[in-house]
Parts: C-alpha cells; structure tokens; sequence
C-alpha cells in the first residue's frame, strides 16, 4: 500500500480489541507518538510505513478482529497489500519506528521481523476448519500410529540407524532443531518394537530439569543412568549403596537379561543438556560386555548444541566423539508437498482443496533463514514439521477471514 494516510477510524477499532493506545504502540512496535498520530489522523509514519502496515494487519489477525473491521481496512488496501508483500526481512528496532535505526542496537535491526512468528504454536480456528469442511486439524495431535509418521527417505535412514542402534548394541546421536520430528521418530522406535515383538528392552532415564550444572537444575550422573537401568530390568531389586558393587550389580542384570535373549538401549532425550562428566561415562556404558558380546546400545537425542558438545575441540570427550555416530534430522525441502498430503489425508481431506500449487515454492521459500549479519551463502532451511504445520495453519486461518478459496503463495508471503 502506498497511500500515506489510512482512511479508517481507529478508535473504535481499538476499543473493540480491547486495546490501550500505549498496548497498540507496543504491539505495531511504534513509539507511543507515532501511534497517537496513525490513530488521530490516519497518517503512517514517513519512514518504516510498509512494516508497520504489516504489524497492524498481523495485528487485527492474531486479535481476531469482527468482521467490520476487516472490511474497512480491506477498502483500504490494508490486509490485500499484507498478503501481496512478504513481510520485510531487514526490519528496523520496533522501539522507534519512523525513525533511524539506533548503532546501539545492530543486532536489532538484521533481526527478521517473522522469525519468533514462524516458531509460535498457531491453531487452526473454527473458521479455518469451516471453510475447507474439516472435522479436525490436520496438525494437533497428528501422530497416533506409525502410518502417520511421515517416511522421506531421510526418515527411513533415520528409522534404520535407531533400530540397528537397538538390535546391535550401537552408539548414535540424533540431532536435530527443536519441531524437527527427533521425538516422534524416537517414539516410532518404542511402537516398532511393540509391533514387531523384538526382544529389545528400551531404558529412558527420566530428564526432568536436567541442565549441564547444578546451577538452572540437575545434573544427570552416571548413578541415574544405574537407577534407570535397574529399574527397566528388575523394578523390584534394591540396588547396592557402595558404587563399586552398584555398578557389578547393574553389570549383571544387563548379562542376565542378555542371556535370556534381550537387547537393550538407554535412550536420553535433551542430550545436548547433559553434563561433559556424564557423557565422559558413557563409554564405561558402552564397554559393558558378556565376553565379546555388548550389553547396551546408547541413542542421545538433542538440540544442534549436541551436535557442538560432541565435537573433536572436546578433548575431555574425544573418546566418546570418536565412537559416536551423529544422525540429523533434515528439513523437508523437497519432500513438503507429500507431507502436507499425508497430514490432510489423516483426517479425511485433500491437500489439494486446500493449498494452490503455488503455496509449496512459497512455503519453502519463507522457511529460508539467514543468520544475523550473514549473506545468502549462509541460508538455511527451517522446513521441520512443527514448524511447516504452524505457517501453514495460520496461513489457512489468515485466508479463511479474507474469504480466500485457497491458500495460495500471496497467503503464504503475506500471513
């Protein structure tokens, strides 16, 4: 929009949303100034005009503004401009808004405007679901059987490396972002032995505030990581109090339990969150053994800082890195088109009433990162799932109140 003056009166806009003039300063990231101006006269700022267009449309969207509203604004050029323009990705502070960006604040000014946008949790709405006759969301609680697990080819490597970590005793480390699917691919293992009847006994020590030191929370030990193993095996054995015959005595539950015909695996979810000391250990673990057979196989599930604490500048820990295998996730990409068809296939729908064919380029194009100060060379995809469901969602809501058929890649640029 290029008009510079927004004919609509903003008052009772601001009342119906239940909005002080200080809250909607704060919530455009304007100076209380700027908004007093932009409701009293309708003129924009002179510099930054287009962001803030943006950040109020976004916010008549995420307060679900009536139906009136929509309309004027709409008339105005409003909403129709947000979904044509993608939101600037160079945005300057939200302190001052018509002004120049402070130096003080370089970081400030290279953060893109959606990047906490992207991440947040986005329902879909009753009116979402209304338009495209939807008996549920295709993405809250999306994954209840293992024929709702999403299998890319990246996913099925995922799947083979942790059932060959389970079946032989291995030791790998999966990682990857958070929304990036590691759980549920932690969990497809859990139901694939259930389903399969493999004779795999799967140890999770409980990871409840862990943090690398006492400071935030608690560290996991070496003696937790004894308690779970005992207790998956024989929950009513009392273990031993000194170390050395806690640790014989966990020894020969794992042999006996192997003699028997099991496998086993401890798995430890936010490995990225575990103490050096703790990860140092896990070779003693890993060379537990019934003669030449191993005992235990050893899967870390974590965020990209394992990924840096399981690196060879460690040197406390080279003897894990050297006989670790790192698996990461990787972003949908190419496969994010399928993955939406299985998401809406899971409840009924096609995905094809719902998203243009233009939707997928333009998805994966805001799903495109580049890290403060860096240039194209350094983008990266975020096209996890959790990720992909939120933007997709609060597309489909932001076209739902437009009275959009389809969700198409002006929706996509523009929600």
């Amino acid at each position: 929009m290029t008009a510079a003056t927004l004919d609509v009166d903003l008052v009772p806009v601001l009342a119906d949303l239940g909005l002080t003039l200080g809250a909607f300063a704060r919530a455009i990231g304007a100076s209380k100034g700027s908004a007093h101006r932009l409701v009293t006269t309708g003129k924009w700022p002179t510099r930054s005009a287009t962001v803030v267009q943006q950040r109020v449309a976004a916010l008549l969207a995420e307060r679900r503004a009536p139906a009136k509203h929509w309309a004027a604004f709409r008339a105005a050029g409003l909403y129709v401009d947000r979904l044509l323009a993608p939101m600037s990705r160079k945005a300057p502070p939200s302190s001052h808004l018509g002004e120049a960006p402070s130096p003080a604040t370089p970081e400030a000014a290279e953060q893109p405007l959606e990047d906490s946008m992207l991440l947040e949790c986005t329902p879909l709405t009753d009116q979402a679901r209304k338009a495209w006759g939807l008996a549920r969301s295709p993405f809250a609680d999306d994954v209840s059987s293992r024929d709702d697990v999403f299998a890319s080819p990246a996913t099925r490597r995922v799947r083979a490396a942790l059932l060959d970590c389970a079946m032989h005793h291995g030791f790998i480390a999966l990682i990857g972002e958070s929304g990036s699917g590691k759980t549920t691919l932690r969990e497809d293992l859990e139901q694939r032995i259930l389903d399969e009847q493999r004779p795999v006994v799967v140890i999770k020590p409980y990871t409840l505030a862990m943090e690398p030191n006492d400071v935030k929370g608690k560290q996991m030990k070496s003696g937790q990581i004894a308690e779970a193993i005992a207790h998956a095996l024989a929950p009513s054995v009392q273990l031993r109090s000194s170390p050395e015959a806690r640790f014989r005595q966990v020894h020969e539950l794992l042999r006996d339990s192997a003699r028997a015909g099991h496998r086993h695996v401890l798995v430890i979810e936010e490995a990225h969150r575990m103490p050096l000391a703790t990860l140092k250990h896990l070779k003693g673990w890993m060379e537990l053994k019934d003669g030449l057979r191993r005992l235990l196989g050893v899967c870390l599930v974590g965020q990209p800082e394992l990924d840096s604490r399981l690196s060879e500048t460690q040197p406390e820990i080279r003897e894990i890195v050297q006989r670790c295998e790192k698996v990461h996730m990787e972003p949908l990409d190419e496969h994010l088109q399928a993955y939406l068809q299985l998401k809406f296939a899971r409840v009924g729908a096609n995905a094809a009433d719902v998203l243009a064919d233009d939707a997928y380029d333009a998805l994966r194009a805001r799903l495109v990162q580049i890290p403060r100060g860096g240039t194209a060379r350094d983008a990266y995809s975020i096209c996890y799932p959790l990720v992909v469901n939120n933007h997709v969602a609060r597309a489909m809501n932001a076209a739902a109140l437009a009275g959009w058929p389809k969700v198409d890649a002006q929706v996509v640029a523009g929600s």
